[in-house]
């Protein structure tokens, strides 16, 4: 229960309040290049040393500089009278373009295309519609023509949909054992960060990624090296076209994309495709069965509700989805990051 003083002074809410703006803060500092600048570096920097290496404005860089420090991102230390930066930790490991854990393109996809859908929550929540054509000019249909409207932006993209199973997708994947399906297909598999866990996890599976064709060739030419011979490629729309037979489907942060019309559409064209015994694994965040968390789930169907047409949704809504198209067996486990796993046999 709240107490008095938190009536006197709204620590929380201004907190809240301030929220886009720290974020944006270190959006910027991602985009102008700062945190692979004091990585380059090795040493720190001064304001206007770093402003000048980055042609920003002296002041501009200054007030960027202070608040990173403020939010933990950057450390500072007096020299004359003078504040030299250098990274944190934390952000050398996760905010840099080099680091093998990188996160930068997913901070670039949030600021340059979710932020701009966040503009219109409240004409999404009134109309009860995403905001796709409002920020950016085209329907939602046109989703992927808008995301992919160059190399670059596609390349950004699916660095994102990487960076965001990066650091949970080992642990989602041991939580069942799927050595038993030797005949994956990765359904929406995108830059194949999945299906290079999958093979390295299972030594015996082969995995088929299957996704639109100009992300096969992308994740063929940037994303998966031609070497590796137990991934596979096949090209094709999975509302569309058929989908090949395999022991074991995984979708991996595709279901929550789309309404439950779509959804059971989806899973209904892998039941029927899927081989005797074999299964379906979901990948998602979850939603307390009485919707009173976490946080970050219910941000997350927000996000869903002003960018495309899906959203976030309980075990049991899961369980209700594939059991509806003919999965038995439902179990749903969580790993204790981001993503659980809900597998369906067939």
């Amino acid at each position: 229960m709240d107490s008095l003083e938190d009536f006197d002074y709204p620590k929380i809410l201004l907190e809240y309040k301030n929220g886009f703006l720290a974020s944006k803060t270190m959006f910027t500092a991602c985009e102008l290049g700062v945190f692979d600048l004091l990585l380059e570096s090795e040493v720190a920097l001064s304001s206007a040393v770093i402003a000048q290496h980055l042609g920003s404005s002296a002041d501009g860089m200054e007030r960027l500089l202070s608040a990173c420090v403020g939010l933990k991102l950057l450390e500072a230390e007096l020299k004359n009278e003078e504040a030299f930066y250098r990274n944190t930790e934390l952000s050398s490991l996760y905010l840099t373009k080099s680091s093998p854990k990188s996160l930068y393109h997913m901070m670039m996809y949030y600021s340059q295309s979710i932020y701009l859908c966040w503009h219109y929550l409240t004409d999404a929540v009134r109309e009860g519609e995403n905001q796709f054509v409002r920020a950016f000019g085209v329907p939602t249909k046109k989703f992927f023509d808008a995301t992919y409207r160059s190399e670059e932006e596609m390349i950004t993209f699916m660095h994102c949909m990487d960076s965001m199973l990066h650091l949970c997708r080992k642990d989602v994947l041991t939580l069942f054992d799927l050595s038993l399906f030797p005949i994956v297909c990765d359904l929406g598999g995108c830059s194949g960060a999945v299906a290079k866990e999958c093979i390295s996890l299972y030594p015996a599976s082969t995995v088929t990624i299957y996704d639109l064709p100009k992300v096969v060739q992308t994740a063929k030419k940037h994303f998966i090296s031609p070497d590796e011979h137990r991934i596979r490629f096949q090209e094709g729309d999975f509302f569309e076209d058929s989908v090949p037979e395999a022991d074991l489907y995984i979708l991996a942060r595709i279901i929550h994309d789309w309404s439950e019309k779509k959804c059971l559409q989806l899973l209904g064209k892998a039941y029927k495709a899927c081989k005797p015994g074999g299964a379906v694994l979901l990948v998602e965040e979850l939603l307390n069965e009485d919707r009173s968390g976490p946080v970050t789930s219910q941000l997350q169907s927000l996000n869903m509700l002003v960018f495309l047409e899906g959203k976030e949704r309980t075990p049991a809504e899961y369980s209700k989805l594939l059991t509806a198209v003919g999965f038995k067996e439902i179990q749903v486990r969580t790993s204790g990051k981001t993503y659980a796993a809900i597998l369906g046999r067939k």
